[in-house]
């Protein structure tokens, strides 16, 4: 049984590399679960004892095949959660990541399985991650990132990779969600600013807001 801390751990080092198959230095998981090297130290010997992780000093951490399949299915778990938030108990996208956060952790495979199956068997959640079946896998996101289409090219936005609260409502501010069209009108080389045309708007937006928006090519 792992805890809710270890949980977070193998969850930090599934992002960091590639759902756990590329070792990450210890000073990069510290940074991802804010906490400090040594701790960090600490937990990955614990997960290393566990025959969660792969740990050797001085050449980082992997998962092993079981922490994979935990960390995925923590995954699993926080994703059906927030469709479930915004779908069934009408949360704005950008509310549902810290209440998810809390009920990823609940223990119970039944529920998280009926979960899915009252959902639809969803295969990605509102920001459009995708969401890991109950082995652990799903498939390959074939989105592609805005800047990778080119002028006068239309997708349809299907990916967000910035979740936070703040780009969400930045997002909801300007009326950008998924499942809108996006036609690329003129790319500026200065700034690298993106001048494009949705279902209700032309607008510029800057790299930084590019750089996060990933869509489907129409």
């Amino acid at each position: 049984m792992t805890t809710l801390s270890e949980e977070n751990y193998l969850k930090a080092i599934y992002h960091l590399g590639k759902q756990g198959t590329i070792s990450v230095s210890t000073n990069a998981i510290a940074k991802k679960v804010d906490s400090k090297a040594s701790s960090v130290t600490d937990m990955v010997k614990k997960l290393a004892e566990k025959e969660l992780a792969n740990y050797v000093r001085y050449q980082g951490v992997s998962l092993t095949e079981k922490g994979r399949l935990a960390a995925a299915l923590v995954i699993r778990k926080h994703r059906l959660w927030e469709v479930f938030l915004v779908e069934k108990l009408h949360f704005s996208w950008d509310e549902v990541h810290d209440v998810a956060e809390q009920l990823e952790h609940v223990k119970s495979l039944k529920l998280v399985n009926e979960l899915d199956a009252f959902l639809g068997f969803p295969t990605h959640d509102p920001h459009g991650d995708p969401i890991p079946d109950k082995d652990g896998n799903y498939s390959p996101m074939k989105s592609v990132n805005i800047f990778d289409i080119e002028t006068g090219t239309t997708g349809v936005l299907s990916f967000v990779k910035d979740s936070t609260d703040a780009f969400l409502k930045y997002l909801n501010k300007n009326d950008l969600a998924l499942g809108d069209t996006i036609k690329v009108l003129d790319y500026e080389p200065f700034d690298d600013s993106l001048t494009i045309e949705t279902n209700s708007q032309k607008m510029v937006i800057s790299k930084e807001v590019a750089q996060n928006l990933y869509v489907k090519q129409v």
